[in-house]
């Protein structure tokens, strides 16, 4: 007997919570932040020196700054609330990641070890979680970020009920 047809690939479901943008936007407010403030110590304690290239990075970096800004605050979270996706099936727990670099995970339900649901600073302030879907497997684990806090938590029951019904049904 043969194993039944994996199903098809394609886009998970749900996007996550639309909060995730301000958090990235958040993200994006506090690197530029850091970045200008070692740019401004660069630029303030560099003593300028004639002809050298410290004339011109008073301006190159102040620039790339502005541009990092323009990126991490106006572009990226936009670009990743659209990008970033997950679903859970009755087999798979499926999460489609990243804006430059796209990542899909796939997890079988019946491989599913530990659900974990964690909440970072900046996730508590949006009222937002992350579920965490672990296996044996090193490679096995499944991220879906940023998630309305009572979502994660349905989302994680929902799992791990689920988990422990296919391991009993295999013993």
């Amino acid at each position: 007997m043969s194993a039944p047809p994996a199903p098809p690939v394609r886009e998970p479901a749900w996007s996550v919570s639309r909060s995730a943008i301000w958090l990235w936007v958040t993200e994006g407010v506090i690197g530029t932040l850091v970045y200008g403030a070692l740019v401004a110590v660069a630029v303030l304690t560099v003593p300028t020196s004639a002809g050298g290239p410290v004339p011109v990075l008073r301006w190159l970096l102040p620039t790339l700054v502005a541009v990092y800004a323009v990126v991490a605050v106006g572009v990226r979270p936009w670009i990743r609330y659209r990008v970033h996706r997950w679903e859970v099936t009755a087999e798979t727990v499926h999460a489609l990641t990243g804006w430059l670099t796209r990542t899909w995970t796939l997890v079988p339900v019946a491989r599913i070890q530990t659900v974990d649901v964690t909440r970072g600073v900046l996730q508590q302030m949006y009222g937002l979680a992350s579920v965490a879907v672990l296996t044996a497997s090193s490679q096995g684990t499944v991220r879906v970020p940023h998630l309305e806090v009572a979502i994660a938590e349905r989302v994680a029951d929902d799992l791990a009920r689920r988990a422990e019904q296919v391991r009993d049904e295999a013993t």
